[in-house]
């Protein structure tokens, strides 16, 4: 018996000692810009007046959140977020069932359909700058001229809505990707035996397919709203939080505040606010995944 317990506890020491750099590694990797982060935010620093740095309390944030550039970047990245996961989630689903028929060249079709999610962001967003939604030589501008219609600055008169098309079109094959592979696991004697019982295609889809997926969209929906949550190449290359505010969410927001003004304390106050959303995020996402993981 005892020597049972030796050896256990002997194993259990040599996995911690196994395990402890890496352990380390990754706390040093996460504590130490979390902790300076911490540091700056309570600072009044900022870039352009070196030496001239002092403690400053909660003045950084007392700022920010009386500051209306904060709220609007808060509903903006609501608003982003929000669309384009509701594009992704339901445009996947439907592509996920469309790409799951038989038909001809459908190995093709999928990989066409997923492979917008590989591109970077940087190239992504200006491909359809340049060549998709440019007013003049643009593919949407040659198209409305067809039919008569005057050409649009997409990025003048619907900024926002023109980055929520840019993210949902590279996110969208990350959804359809999911739920395709969750997809292929449907029994299909179960889809057999309900069309057999007089189940059309929409019966089949609300009442088997749906609720099939439903694990999967909650994956989804968790992994995509973490990173929606940090959108910025896409804002940076085409807007640049423009116009005005229209188009500038939480990242962006820090961005110009450490960047553009060199306010390093109101930067790391902003990004102590986002931290701390992120992680509320988090803990009501995994919470539903873990649900629906029981049921």
């Amino acid at each position: 018996m005892s020597t049972r317990a030796s050896g256990r506890t002997v194993g259990g020491l040599r996995s911690l000692s196994l395990q402890a750099p890496a352990v380390t590694l990754l706390l040093i990797w996460m504590l130490i810009p979390l902790g300076m982060t911490l540091w700056f935010s309570f600072q009044r620093y900022n870039l352009l007046m070196p030496g001239m740095e002092q403690f400053a309390g909660l003045e950084n944030y007392r700022y920010l959140l009386t500051d209306p550039a904060l709220w609007s970047a808060m509903g903006t990245t609501l608003v982003l977020v929000g669309s384009v996961l509701a594009i992704s989630v339901i445009g996947g689903t439907l592509l996920a069932v469309l790409y799951q028929q038989e038909f001809f060249g459908r190995g093709i079709a999928r990989v066409l359909a997923i492979s917008p999610f590989f591109i970077m962001p940087t190239v992504s967003a200006l491909v359809w700058k340049n060549m998709m939604m440019h007013p003049v030589n643009g593919v949407l501008a040659w198209f409305t001229g067809l039919f008569g219609l005057p050409a649009i600055d997409w990025f003048s008169s619907y900024p926002l809505l023109s980055i929520i098309v840019i993210v949902a079109w590279q996110w969208l094959p990350f959804a359809l990707l999911i739920l395709l592979t969750a997809l292929q696991s449907l029994d299909d004697d179960q889809v057999e035996a309900a069309r057999m019982d007089g189940a059309g295609p929409v019966a089949v889809f609300f009442f088997i397919t749906l609720p099939h997926l439903k694990r999967a969209i909650s994956v989804v929906i968790m992994i995509q709203m973490i990173f929606l949550l940090t959108i910025f190449a896409e804002i940076f290359v085409t807007t640049s939080g423009g116009p005005g505010l229209a188009t500038t969410n939480l990242a962006y927001l820090i961005y110009i505040r450490a960047l553009l003004e060199f306010d390093v304390g109101g930067a790391s106050a902003g990004g102590v606010i986002a931290i701390v959303l992120a992680n509320i995020v988090a803990i009501f996402l995994i919470r539903m995944v873990a649900r629906n993981l029981e049921e």
